[in-house]
């Protein structure tokens, strides 16, 4: 491949030294990766109570309760988005070879002034909210939490993750619905490439899997509602689709610059090369049918990363399996990619993870440097009546294009749309 890259200081390569995640269908990275190759649903029927009186009446919980894992005076000073996210950077951030200061024989970890935090989420501390909201109501103000601001404020996630690991270099939280993780990591990659950071902790959350969320999605049309087949509800391309599944979960990369992974001699996932954001100034919520925004956000990201179409063998797609998403973004990536794009494998592991909203791209970047890893794309599932759309969709395991690239798209409310590039080490 030539270099040819474009932006912040294109020179400074970022590689990705650890990763964390806990997700519908596992409740760390090998756990939920095992899963993913084998094509296992983690859609399920929701048992709440509440759940009876909604169409929608299925949803992709996590695997493992973060209150499982985390300390309990800790946990109940969370919203659950929080949980989720600093479950999965404790992981990450150990991944990289880095302790906690809590840690038996810790030894010493990266400059805290050198060290930043993007971690995104789409909606923030929703339950939170509305658990208050419903104590105020019912018991007068004096019953309302004073941890609730704390609690449910977006950026509450990211804070708590910079306060485990000492971020003091920054800490962020990018907003920009389903969108949001994505973000997160082409935010990473810009502090590192300013010089601004040598590690960035990036990723995303969401737990929003609650009554009144589910409701509005249902009233917008947007859940599927194929409550008797729960495992079969989310299939991306398929022609029998209706809707996607709200999932929840959270996923996190430790970004390092390559001068400071190479000094410590850490170990390496995959290089973050670059990434592209565009937005359509279309519609609030609809996605432009003719595919432009999606489309120049894939080049951009090419341009950043210095690659060619021809350079990418694999796109981990947005797909949330909605009728007029799916069609846009085939029809971008094969306006994004040309001709190449008929030798790239494209899936969409969201046909199994659900979709986590702003913890989606997170969870996506996650999977697109663990094929990278492995050599395997995960399969689609559920795609047995498939659109003629023209592109290449993994329905099984298949191996990863040799010495290529990978694509990580993401797309959300809006209008936003960001793409990021991975490539292998």
């Amino acid at each position: 491949m030539t270099d040819t890259r474009t932006g912040t200081d294109p020179g400074t390569r970022v590689l990705v030294t650890g990763l964390g995640a806990t997700s519908p269908v596992g409740g760390d990275v090998t756990a939920t990766w095992s899963a993913l190759v084998s094509g296992q649903s983690g859609v399920g029927v929701l048992k709440q109570d509440w759940a009876a009186d909604l169409g929608a009446q299925i949803a992709a919980e996590v695997a493992v309760d973060p209150t499982d894992v985390l300390e309990r005076v800790k946990a109940r000073r969370l919203d659950r988005s929080g949980q989720l996210a600093l479950v999965a950077a404790l992981e990450a951030w150990r991944d990289a070879g880095f302790s906690l200061a809590s840690d038996e024989g810790s030894a010493d970890g990266p400059d805290p002034l050198r060290v930043a935090v993007a971690c995104a989420s789409g909606i923030g501390g929703v339950q939170t909210l509305l658990s208050n909201y419903d104590q105020l109501l019912a018991s007068g103000p004096r019953r309302v939490s004073p941890l609730a601001i704390p609690m449910l404020m977006p950026n509450g996630p990211a804070a708590s993750i910079g306060l485990a690991i000492g971020a003091r270099a920054g800490v962020h939280t990018p907003v920009s619905a389903c969108a949001s993780g994505n973000e997160a990591v082409a935010l990473g990659i810009d502090l590192i490439r300013l010089g601004r950071a040598d590690v960035v902790v990036v990723g995303g959350t969401e737990a929003a899997v609650h009554a009144l969320p589910m409701a509005a999605f249902g009233q917008m049309r947007a859940l599927s509602t194929r409550n008797d087949e729960p495992e079969r509800a989310s299939r991306p391309w398929d022609k029998g689709r209706d809707g996607f599944v709200l999932g929840e979960g959270a996923a996190v990369l430790v970004l390092e610059s390559e001068a400071h992974a190479t000094a410590r001699g850490a170990k390496v996932y995959a290089e973050a090369a670059g990434a592209g954001i565009t937005a359509d100034s279309h519609d609030i919520a609809q996605p432009d049918p003719s595919g432009a925004g999606a489309t120049r956000a894939m080049q951009l990201a090419l341009a950043n990363a210095g690659l060619q179409a021809s350079d990418i063998g694999h796109v981990n797609a947005h797909a949330t399996s909605t009728p007029q998403g799916d069609v846009a973004e085939a029809a971008a990536i094969r306006q994004a990619l040309g001709s190449a794009a008929d030798q790239v494998v494209v899936t969409s592991t969201k046909s199994m993870t659900g979709h986590l909203l702003g913890a989606a791209g997170a969870l996506e970047s996650v999977a697109s440097v663990l094929a990278l890893r492995d050599g395997t794309v995960p399969p689609t599932i559920n795609l047995e009546d498939p659109e003629d759309i023209g592109l290449d969709i993994a329905t099984t395991r298949r191996p990863m294009p040799a010495g290529k690239a990978v694509l990580n798209n993401s797309f959300g409310f809006g209008g936003h749309n960001v793409a990021v590039a991975f490539l292998p080490v």
